[in-house]
C-alpha cells in the first residue's frame, strides 16, 4: 500500500506529503486520526488527505511534528461533490443517522434528482479546498421520503476510513477560513469569505 501511495504521489498535479496514521481517537463519536507529519514538514490546516482509493478527510489542526485529521464520515464535515454520471452538484456529510460513522450522506438533492445506486461521486473543486476529481464514494441506497422535498442518498466511502495506515496529504488549492471546524459549504456559498483583507 505504501508503494502504491508513493507511486500515486508522483502522478498528482500538486505537492503531496506521505504520512502515517499514529493515533485513532478512542471515542467512537469523534471521527479523527493523528498523522506523523506537521508544520515542520510543510503541512497546513485545511489540507485534503487521501489514501490509495479516495478522499479520507481534512487536516484541522497542525502541530510541529503531527497533525489532526477530521475523517470524511464526521457528520459536521462537508465536502462539495458532483455525480460523475450526471454532473449534478451537491454536498456530502458523514451520515448523521449512523453514529458509528463509516457511511456518508449526500444532502440537498431534490426528490426529482437523477441519482441511482452505483453512481460515483467525486470532489467538484467548488470552495477552493479540495481539488476536483477525487473519489468520494459510491451510492449504496436512494430513498424517497414523503416528509421532505429531498432524497436520502447513502454513500459508501471510496477511502478505507478505518483500515488505512499510510496516507497522502495534499496541498490545498487555497487556504480555507477555519474557525473551529473547516466548512467547505460556507466557503463555497459565502461571498463575504471569498475575499478577506488577509487574502488581498
Amino acid at each position: 500500500r505504501l508503494r502504491d501511495l508513493l507511486a500515486l504521489q508522483q502522478q498528482l498535479p500538486m505537492p503531496a506529503y506521505a504520512a502515517q496514521i499514529v493515533h485513532v481517537a478512542a471515542d467512537p463519536f469523534t471521527h479523527k486520526v493523528v498523522i506523523d507529519k506537521g508544520s515542520t514538514q510543510g503541512l497546513v490546516a485545511g489540507a485534503p488527505v487521501i489514501d490509495g482509493h479516495g478522499l479520507l478527510g481534512q487536516v484541522v489542526r497542525v502541530f510541529p511534528f503531527a497533525s489532526e485529521v477530521n475523517l470524511l464520515d464526521d457528520p459536521k464535515q462537508a465536502v462539495p461533490v458532483l455525480n460523475n454520471r450526471t454532473g449534478e452538484r451537491s454536498l456530502v456529510y458523514g451520515d448523521s443517522q449512523n453514529p458509528r460513522g463509516a457511511e456518508l450522506e449526500v444532502r440537498f438533492l431534490a426528490s426529482t434528482a437523477d441519482v441511482a445506486v452505483g453512481d460515483t461521486f467525486v470532489t467538484s473543486g467548488v470552495g477552493g479546498i479540495y481539488p476536483a476529481g477525487l473519489p468520494v464514494g459510491t451510492v449504496s441506497k436512494v430513498e424517497k421520503r414523503s416528509n421532505t422535498a429531498f432524497l436520502r442518498v447513502e454513500l459508501a466511502p471510496a477511502a478505507q476510513l478505518m483500515s488505512v495506515s499510510h496516507v497522502l496529504v495534499l496541498e490545498p488549492i487555497a487556504q480555507p477560513f477555519i474557525e473551529g471546524m473547516p466548512n467547505p459549504d460556507t466557503e463555497a456559498h459565502s461571498p463575504a469569505r471569498t475575499q478577506t483583507p488577509a487574502s488581498r
